[in-house]
């Protein structure tokens, strides 16, 4: 099997898009977004998560069945997430008396 040589070039600049969303990721955090908190720091998560899985644990090079399996990781994880929004932004936030 053939191995594709990525230069380093590109992960140096992966690595700094990676630093860009984390520091994304900590002024979102600062901010109030109201319900959009979830939903704008999760998909800056999967956004960092695609570019780790495709660049450095080397999936953009690999076989159609490696592609395959991380689009069913991917799709699993959205059912999880989904089901999961689903929960949280259906909850009417109760205050409970004392």
């Amino acid at each position: 099997m053939s191995e594709h040589i990525v230069s380093k070039k590109i992960y140096f600049i992966i690595f700094g898009a990676l630093m860009v969303l984390t520091l994304l990721t900590v002024w979102v955090a600062n901010l109030d977004l109201g319900r959009l908190n979830t939903p704008v720091a999760l998909a800056i998560a999967v956004t960092k998560a695609i570019l780790v899985v495709l660049y450095f644990m080397h999936v953009r090079y690999s076989s159609r069945l490696t592609w395959v399996v991380v689009a069913g990781g991917f799709l699993w994880l959205l059912i999880m997430v989904g089901l999961t929004m689903s929960d949280y932004l259906t909850r009417g936030f109760l205050t409970y008396p004392r």
